[in-house]
């Protein structure tokens, strides 16, 4: 949770420096935003390429392994297109692209912003983060109620690292290297996904 906090806190500092103009306009054009977005792919990159159990994980992978990330991906678009049932102010791409995230927060919410504008940018920031904390504060009763593969599903993208401690205790460390793997495939498919979904 204590990740989660500061990720909230860091928003809210940035939404009230937006408001009221504290930086120098250069610092909050789209142009500063497409620098983020490219130092963020860069770090992923380079968190994946000197991670050498990752590395063992992909090279010891068994087809049956791609279920659980794939059954997150058909999840997710279910349940985003039931919403847009209910919701007529966001379209289905919009839905779908807000849940393309899998719980990846600070890349998807750039990546949509970019494409789609900053509307629908804060729409996926909040809801991939309440993503992650729904995740952290119900896997005790996911794990009851779904099994030892909800919480994986649940955190999405964030199975690989920050839910994967609480995943992790209630489902086993037998389980972390399909935690691990399926978070790694879910955060590769985002800057692919989402702009593909809204085109």
């Amino acid at each position: 949770m204590k990740n989660t906090v500061i990720i909230l806190f860091f928003f809210v500092a940035g939404l009230l420096f937006g408001i009221y103009a504290f930086l120098p306009e250069e610092m909050s054009g789209d142009k500063m935003t497409r620098y983020v977005l490219y130092l963020l792919l860069f770090l992923v990159g380079v968190g994946v390429g000197s991670n050498k159990n990752t590395l063992k994980l992909l090279k010891s992978v068994n087809l049956k392994i791609f279920l659980i990330p794939l059954t997150v991906i058909i999840g997710t678009f279910l349940g985003t297109t039931f919403y847009s049932l209910l919701d007529s102010s966001l379209n289905l791409r919009e839905c779908w692209a807000v849940g393309a995230g899998f719980g990846y927060y600070s890349l998807s919410s750039v990546l949509i912003k970019e494409i789609a504008g900053g509307s629908l940018g804060v729409i996926a920031l909040l809801s991939n983060i309440i993503r992650e904390i729904l995740t952290l504060l119900l896997t005790p009763v996911i794990v009851r109620i779904f099994g030892r593969y909800g919480p994986i599903s649940a955190g999405g993208a964030t199975s690989m690292d920050t839910t994967l401690p609480i995943i992790t205790k209630y489902i086993g460390t037998e389980y972390v290297a399909l935690s691990v793997f399926s978070g790694l495939v879910l955060t590769l498919l985002v800057p692919f996904i989402v702009p593909l979904i809204l085109g």
